[in-house]
């Protein structure tokens, strides 16, 4: 079935799916420029109970909604719809002086309805608005043209940094698209990463084990607290479960991790919950990751957050500018959680996510040399799983 098809039938039942989710979508924002896109016209069909205006500068309804009391709580429930120009394949910025992985990101969908107190995306990005770039044919065709490079023996890409990959699937099948065009790929792996539990539309589907599908993770009080519009942790553990009797391989990031009191017995009941019902097998990484914001992003979030316990911490700024635990705090979090892991496997890969040489090697006793060798690492443990 061709793209327009697939589009088509997903759009039959997105209605009936946008009744039943946690969030509306209150008003369609239409560039005049993606009107006649296919894109947008079986999107427009999906939603029909929607209000949709038209707008000729899109630039002007974006400065506008600036001005207003809450733009970021504003934009998650109202969507623009508009071509995106310029590159929508970008290597993941990473963090200078620290050890990244070679993740590529694939910017499908820009914000989120899911409303995380410590979400960077409210201070990064400068457009509030769920905004959906419907010229998917340019995508497709810069990711083919990515891959056909053969740069390296695997490339690793994922549409989960500006947008959570799956919360909106119901009503922009963007995974339903990429899963069966990754599937084609020697040389191409996706990664879906998600807080939600909303993997019905992606059950079915061929993946041939290219496409792993990942949970982002954190104790069930700070999900109620700190990550507002989420599934819970038994919700997600849950739809982790359905996806790997699909086949899927899958991936959990405890990514941020937060310092509170009573942490340590937190996590250790997340990783139990998870691999009562999760065959460690089926797993192909996990990443770990101390909370780190930039400076900006205390205020916007205290502002919105009022509540929000995030920032009680020993928080100090490090080489990057970004705010963190102390290395002596991040090392005793990751050494334990290494820990109960590998009670549960000792073959489970587990990386750290943007931090230095030396946090490595006090958190595992050893560390790559640099990002090409942990990217080298990724290819290798790839080549074992599948």
């Amino acid at each position: 079935m061709d793209l327009k098809g697939r589009f088509a039938r997903y759009s039959e039942f997105g209605f009936y799916l946008n009744c039943m989710l946690p969030f509306r979508i209150e008003k369609i924002y239409l560039d005049e420029k993606a009107e006649k896109d296919w894109v947008t016209q079986s999107l427009l069909r999906s939603l029909p109970g929607v209000p949709v205006e038209r707008v000729e500068d899109k630039r002007n309804l974006i400065k506008q909604s600036l001005h207003i009391a809450d733009p970021i709580g504003m934009g998650k429930r109202n969507l623009l719809v508009t071509h995106f120009y310029g590159r929508r394949l970008k290597p993941c910025p990473g963090t200078s002086r620290h050890i990244c992985c070679g993740y590529h990101v694939i910017n499908a969908v820009t914000n989120c309805t899911m409303d995380c107190s410590y979400c960077v995306l409210q201070g990064y990005l400068n457009n509030p608005f769920l905004t959906f770039y419907s010229n998917w044919d340019d995508l497709l065709r810069e990711i083919e043209d990515f891959l056909s490079m053969k740069r390296n023996p695997l490339s690793r890409l994922g549409t989960g940094e500006l947008s959570d990959s799956l919360a909106l699937e119901s009503i922009f099948p963007v995974s339903q698209f990429l899963i069966p065009f990754f599937a084609g790929r020697e040389n191409g792996l996706l990664e879906l990463k998600t807080k939600s539990a909303m993997v019905d539309p992606i059950l079915h589907l061929d993946h041939r084990g290219k496409t792993i599908v990942s949970w982002s993770l954190n104790p069930p009080g700070v999900i109620r607290e700190e990550e507002r519009n989420t599934a819970s942790l038994e919700e997600r553990i849950g739809a982790a479960e359905q996806c790997q009797r699909k086949g899927y391989p899958l991936g959990f990031h405890f990514d941020p991790m937060f310092d509170y009191p009573g942490w340590e017995e937190g996590y250790r009941e997340v990783v139990q919950s998870i691999f009562e019902r999760i065959d460690p097998k089926g797993v192909i990484w996990i990443s770990l990751g101390g909370f780190r914001y930039p400076p900006k992003l205390r205020a916007i979030a205290k502002d919105r957050f009022p509540d929000t316990r995030i920032f009680s911490g020993e928080l100090f700024p490090g080489r990057d500018g970004k705010f963190r635990y102390l290395k002596e705090i991040r090392t005793e979090m990751y050494r334990k959680m290494v820990e109960w892991l590998r009670e549960v496997d000792s073959g489970l890969f587990i990386y750290l996510c943007m931090e230095s040489r030396e946090v490595w090697e006090d958190a595992f006793g050893w560390a790559p040399e640099n990002s090409s060798h942990l990217n080298y690492l990724f290819e290798e443990r790839v080549k074992r799983f599948l």
